[in-house]
């Protein structure tokens, strides 16, 4: 591993860290304002957060010799993008906003990361994509894990918020999925920071609806917004983008899947969470799953029918 592999793959870890310390700013936030006001602020300040890098990204670009500016078809197609995946992050997040109200930071750090065994099987079911029969053990696998972290003691003790969170899990996969189909296409920060922006507007909207906006309680909850806003939307994204240009696919999707780690880690130690054997056991289990799910690539690549 040469020095340039190493940087990456460490800015990869901490880019997990900062995602998973996000789950207790999130928790944390909701003792003072409500999950649609956090949403709204924190997306639109982690918008505004990424526009530097983007002005900076298209100097450089317009200083290359292949430079070719954008068309009114690639425009629309950015917009499109964005708007969709705004969208489809408006509602992921709400759920998990909701979830993260009533379980622990940890638990909701490792059941959103389910999404990442639910990608392939979502694509086969709405996209007619093939995937490899073993994405089918690796999804059984992880369902056994969240049955240890949510239903250890039955049915009838499963915690609402783990549901909440679970089905914020399968919206992050149909998320993933509109960006995998745009986003080869358009410029990845823009493409994220038009996603915040549509998401932060349509949290706002709710806001406006359903919670009672207070400004005192927003410079209450400031800090923890601030964090979720600059550091997991800003500079975790921005590190994730510089990162995996030197290094491999496989090991970046696994070092950023430690997110969930993080947040299990971050919730002992700052807000003295404390999980049970079973709910310990479900983690590991979900996380083995996840990691699977990535190796080899080879045999998991999607091949359309």
């Amino acid at each position: 591993m040469n020095m340039k592999t190493l940087r990456a793959n460490l800015l990869l870890v901490l880019t997990a860290a900062l995602w998973g310390a996000a789950f207790v700013a999130q928790s944390t936030a909701m003792d003072a304002i409500g999950p649609f006001t956090f949403n709204g602020v924190r997306m639109l300040i982690g918008s505004l957060v990424l526009l530097p890098l983007l002005w900076v990204m298209n100097r450089l670009e317009r200083k290359k010799p292949e430079y070719r500016p954008m068309t009114r078809a690639d425009y629309k197609l950015l917009v499109t993008g964005g708007v969709l995946c705004g969208i489809a992050l408006f509602f992921a997040s709400t759920f998990q906003n909701y979830g993260i109200i009533y379980t622990t930071a940890g638990k909701a750090g490792f059941i959103t990361t389910i999404y990442v065994v639910l990608v392939p099987i979502l694509a086969l079911i709405f996209l007619r994509v093939k995937s490899h029969w073993l994405t089918w053990i690796y999804a059984a696998i992880a369902m056994v894990g969240f049955y240890l972290l949510a239903l250890g003691g039955g049915f009838g003790n499963i915690n609402k918020g783990d549901l909440l969170v679970l089905v914020c899990a399968v919206l992050f996969a149909v998320h993933i999925l509109i960006i995998d189909r745009y986003s080869p296409h358009v410029n990845g920060v823009a493409l994220s920071s038009i996603q915040f922006f549509v998401c932060a507007v349509l949290s706002l909207i709710a806001a406006l609806i359903t919670e009672d906006i207070s400004f005192a309680d927003i410079t209450r909850a400031a800090v923890p917004i601030l964090y979720a806003g600059v550091c997991s939307c800003g500079i975790a994204y921005t590190l994730q983008v510089i990162a995996q240009k030197d290094t491999d696919p496989t090991v970046a999707a696994l070092l950023m899947s430690l997110e969930s780690v993080f947040s299990v880690l971050f919730g002992w130690l700052l807000l003295h969470e404390q999980l049970t054997a079973s709910e310990y056991a479900g983690c590991g289990v979900v996380f083995l799953a996840v990691v699977l799910s990535q190796i080899p690539p080879e045999k998991l690549r999607i091949k359309k029918k």
